[in-house]
């Protein structure tokens, strides 16, 4: 499937982006090893999120659906999980699986962690070391990459750790293994990212300790816990861009996540000049959610500080974009991380803009964006959901259609992502390959 994205005048409205997709995954992972029942309300009904869903069904996991965005998942207890009867395909879910095999090293049994190609060949070594310092018995291909075997019944210990970058999936992963673990789990971070795991396994009764970057679990058993899932800050970007982009924009998103370690794009966009206000819902959750109003202004080229790039990682393909529409230009550094995500986002981000007639340069860790004028053109988004979502906004400034190649992965964060922004006025077309 491809997108065709059409230039379009002034956008107005109101739209709801679906539930937040890390979230949605925290909480089916900890309700299954909770006791009692977890309702889950605002689940992103996604591929990824489904993945999770279907991998812990596989495990014994019991979940009701009261409908595509509420379920109840009937805990079975840190000890409850069954064997799987075969490997466990998280199609193209990096979150699944690198928390999976946390929340798995603990068991009596063993398991076999898989996906799509494009998972299988994301780099997993970075999980699977410190999870066999802990005392897992865990192991990968060669090449560092799935697929993930893991061998049961080890007696895991808590260890202090120093990640060797700011990775909320890393993180998370290891303080799922640290709720197997004797001791105290104790991990350092270079920098801060995103804290849903944190949050959530305080609600759920196991808190978390925080002192500046070293956080300290002591296991206890967890009790479920409702969850209120808002909508996912990383979806709610592309809109926020548009908005950006589009001369007399004037839109509002609803009920948003703006957990302080996901909120950075609000920050960037706004230091490059974005017309962005919040105000934050009364929700009684543990993770703070807004009404968010985006007006057009013109935006400039910046300098992005490299403290925000670890709580902005997700929403570079919107930033980005909205540099190559921006005056002057702006300078993305720290960003090594980008290279290993759904596809390689910094050679992904640059070939589709200088397609668009985008002055770009690339570094390892980064990239140099010359604001211009976008111009219409094919692009390829590398199967990537977010570089297809960035780019199909894209064209809704530009000169002519923009037609973004591949675009089915869409679906894995964002289910009626063309629905939703023909809501506010975009003109996006999803087509078959011609």
């Amino acid at each position: 499937m491809d997108f065709i994205s059409r230039p379009v005048g002034a956008l107005h409205g109101t739209a709801a982006v679906p539930g937040d997709k890390s979230i949605s995954h925290r909480a089916l992972m900890l309700g299954a090893v909770a006791t009692g029942a977890t309702r889950i309300q605002g689940f992103l009904d996604g591929a990824d999120t489904n993945a999770t869903l279907n991998a812990l069904r596989a495990m014994g996991v019991t979940v009701d659906r009261a409908g595509a965005h509420d379920l109840t998942v009937h805990g079975r207890g840190l000890h409850g999980l069954s064997a799987p009867a075969a490997p466990l395909d998280l199609g193209n879910s990096g979150t699944s699986a690198r928390l999976l095999a946390g929340l798995l090293a603990g068991q009596a049994f063993a398991s076999e962690l898989v996906g799509d190609a494009s998972l299988m060949q994301r780099p997993m070594r970075r999980v699977v070391d410190p999870l066999r310092q802990m005392g897992a018995d865990i192991e990968c291909s060669p090449g560092g990459t799935l697929p993930l075997r893991i061998h049961g019944g080890r007696r895991l210990h808590g260890i202090d750790y120093v990640l060797p970058v700011a990775s909320a999936q890393l993180k998370s992963a290891l303080l799922l293994a640290g709720l197997y673990a004797e001791g105290s789990t104790i991990l350092t971070e270079p920098g801060r990212s995103r804290d849903h795991t944190e949050r959530m396994l305080a609600d759920f009764g196991c808190p978390v300790h925080r002192e500046g970057g070293r956080i300290r679990l002591q296991a206890v058993p967890l009790r479920g816990h409702p969850v209120a899932v808002p909508g996912d800050i990383s979806s709610a970007a592309f809109l926020i861009l548009a908005a950006c982009l589009v001369p007399g924009a004037d839109i509002r998103l609803e009920n948003v996540g703006i957990n302080p370690t996901r909120s950075a794009v609000l920050t960037i966009l706004g230091d490059m000049g974005a017309d962005i206000s919040v105000r934050e819902r009364a929700s009684g959750q543990s993770e703070p959610a807004a009404d968010i109003h985006v007006r057009h202004a013109p935006l400039h080229g910046i300098a992005i500080p490299e403290e925000l790039v670890p709580v902005a990682i997700d929403e570079f393909p919107a930033i980005l974009v909205a540099a190559a529409a921006a005056q002057g230009r702006t300078v993305l550094s720290g960003a090594a991380e980008l290279r290993v995500k759904e596809s390689d986002r910094i050679a992904a981000m640059a070939s589709g803009l200088s397609a668009l007639g985008i002055d770009v340069e690339t570094r390892a860790d980064g990239m140099r964006v010359t604001g211009g004028r976008l111009q219409g053109g094919t692009v390829d988004s590398y199967s990537d959901h977010r570089i297809a979502m960035a780019f199909a906004v894209a064209g809704a400034a530009a000169d002519a259609p923009v037609r973004v190649r591949d675009c089915i992965n869409v679906n894995t964060s964002f289910p009626g992502f063309v629905e939703c922004t023909r809501r506010i006025g975009l003109n996006i077309e999803a087509v078959e390959h011609g």
